[in-house]
């Protein structure tokens, strides 16, 4: 194994293997609890929680450990109707027919359409960028690698970060998303790669039949 600087792992706990089982369970039911909400509340969330997920999602594992990811988070309100406006106007493209038949016939199980009020109403949003390459303070840059994986693991973080904390969330990826890069004022070397709105859901808040419907555990797994 090639030589490399490196501490003793002291922050592991090992559990029982019966508390190991308990706390697996616990935690499937737990995360069986999330849901995808298209009814915020406006109700105020407190910037430390938002600032204490954000980190829990910068802990991620990533490729050569260069961290390709910044993180928006967006509560004025001025900026959040700003995102509506544009994420409406291209939403609208998307289901007159952009979209395609087949897609837009798998979407209408969730009732979802080309208006999204949530932008707005919801207490914050989160931007999510990835960064294909970093400015080092040098002025040279250094190459990401497996952006796009590395990425998509920090948001699952982030999503559960929320969750946890007792929040809901929302995934939202309007195509095109270049807008986000602009209003976000997002330097040329990121990306667009998710929009999250978070917040409390809305007391007349519902989630949608066929999104309960998850395949088995035979179905989504294989053992050898």
């Amino acid at each position: 194994m090639q030589q490399h600087d490196a501490l003793p792992l002291t922050d592991f706990i090992e559990y029982p293997a019966a508390e190991m089982l308990e706390r697996s369970q616990q935690f499937y039911a737990d995360i069986k609890r999330r849901h995808s909400i298209r009814n915020f509340s406006d109700r105020p969330v407190d910037k430390r929680i938002i600032e204490n997920c954000i980190k829990a999602a910068g802990t991620a594992p990533n490729g050569a450990n260069h961290q390709p990811w910044h993180f928006v988070a967006i509560h004025s309100q001025e900026i959040k109707a700003q995102v509506r406006q544009q994420a409406e106007a291209h939403e609208q493209g998307f289901y007159q027919g952009r979209g395609g038949d087949e897609w837009l016939d798998a979407l209408k199980p969730l009732g979802t359409d080309a208006n999204k009020p949530y932008l707005e109403h919801a207490p914050w949003l989160i931007a999510i960028f990835s960064q294909k390459n970093t400015e080092l303070e040098d002025g040279n840059k250094q190459t990401n690698y497996y952006v796009h994986e590395s990425v998509g693991i920090a948001t699952g973080f982030l999503i559960n970060a929320l969750h946890h904390s007792g929040l809901v969330t929302l995934t939202h990826t309007p195509k095109p998303m270049s807008f986000l890069s602009k209003i976000c004022d997002r330097p040329d070397n990121e990306r667009p790669y998710m929009l999250l709105i978070v917040g409390y859901p809305a007391e007349d808040a519902t989630v949608p039949q066929h999104a309960l419907n998850k395949k088995d555990l035979g179905s989504i797994a294989s053992f050898m």
